[in-house]
């Protein structure tokens, strides 16, 4: 199957929402370290896995446009690309309702920037070369386990591991241009009693106990269904259950909360952050290091600054920093 990079292949496939670039940029947030499933596949277009099916996104003005590889595609050329065609076929409604609940296009993004900007003249200097940021709202799942392996790493080293993870574990979806997509692996194909082994040999590293033990964790508890239901608990609580898993600290939890469970307040504290708080905010730390202590500190002091959505605005600041600091690939994600 052909790659469709812009609405002027296959004008057919492609269909369009409203969403100025106020209220995204794809460019900034499909490249910031929130989601590891996104290529630019070429200038402007991107390519990845949404949902169980291959996605292509392209902005053109004040639209949204889209493009969805499904089963009619793969049907029609099975033969040839040998691609399996599993995943039912969606319509415009069934699209555009997973993409508006992705990106989170209720939230009206650019009052709260307004608001953030209001309340803080540093938030206010930076965000305006950084507009459109904003927070996707993921499958627990895939998130949950895409930042197990985010701790010490960098985005690029990230990105290539969550690659050879659904690769091996995950479900062929289709190939484009020769290139295979597979589904993020389901928790019961991470639970097998080879998976530590398969993921060190992949690379995963120390990493590759924690994935296995909290996916183990989870099926023999709570379970999948139970991982998503923590998105109707207080923050607190489904901070708490994150924590007790393998590989789970304060800050892949909160990168958790904020991207997959619908906490909104959540702040992800790593030393690049706490470094921000004491040196440009003036934070008052105790110590030298990031404590438990000084990470609550840190999260509540940005949770007075920001309000409800503080989560929200330290996604911007992190953005900005990626871009000005050094290219989004050398990102470092710390523990």
């Amino acid at each position: 199957m052909k790659l469709r990079d812009a609405p002027s292949a296959c004008p057919s496939l492609w269909r369009w929402l409203p969403c100025p670039p106020a209220e995204l940029r794809l460019d900034l947030v499909l490249s910031s370290g929130q989601s590891f499933r996104w290529w630019e596949s070429s200038p402007g277009a991107w390519t990845g896995v949404l949902g169980g099916r291959v996605w292509t996104l392209r902005q053109d003005g004040d639209r949204l446009w889209y493009t969805v590889y499904g089963e009619e595609d793969e049907h029609e050329e099975e033969e040839r690309d040998g691609c399996p065609a599993k995943a039912e076929k969606l319509n415009a409604a069934q699209t555009e309702r997973i993409l508006r609940d992705y990106f989170q296009l209720d939230v009206g993004l650019s009052a709260l920037y307004h608001a953030w900007g209001a309340a803080d003249p540093l938030f206010r200097k930076v965000a305006k070369d950084f507009p459109g940021v904003r927070v996707l709202r993921q499958d627990p799942v895939e998130c949950l386990f895409s930042f197990i392996c985010t701790s010490n790493n960098h985005i690029s080293r990230i990105t290539a591991m969550i690659e050879r993870l659904c690769q091996a574990f995950g479900r062929r979806l289709c190939c484009l241009d020769s290139r295979p997509f597979h589904a993020f692996p389901s928790l019961s194909e991470l639970t097998g009693a080879d998976a530590e082994a398969r993921l060190r040999a992949l690379g995963f590293g120390y990493r590759a106990k924690f994935v296995s033990g909290s996916a183990r964790a989870i099926a023999e508890g709570l379970g999948p269904e139970g991982l998503c239901q923590l998105r109707s608990a207080p923050y607190a609580e489904a901070r708490r259950v994150l924590c007790a898993l393998p590989g789970v600290g304060a800050k892949v939890a909160d990168c958790v909360c904020l991207l997959s469970l619908d906490k909104a307040e959540a702040v992800p504290v790593d030393t690049h952050v706490w470094q921000i708080a004491r040196q440009r905010y003036g934070v008052p730390l105790g110590g030298k290091s990031l404590t438990p202590r000084a990470y609550q500190e840190i999260g509540d002091f940005f949770r007075e600054l920001w309000g409800p959505r503080a989560g929200w605005a330290q996604a911007v600041l992190f953005c900005a920093d990626l871009r000005k600091g050094q290219k989004p690939a050398g990102s470092q994600h710390q523990a």
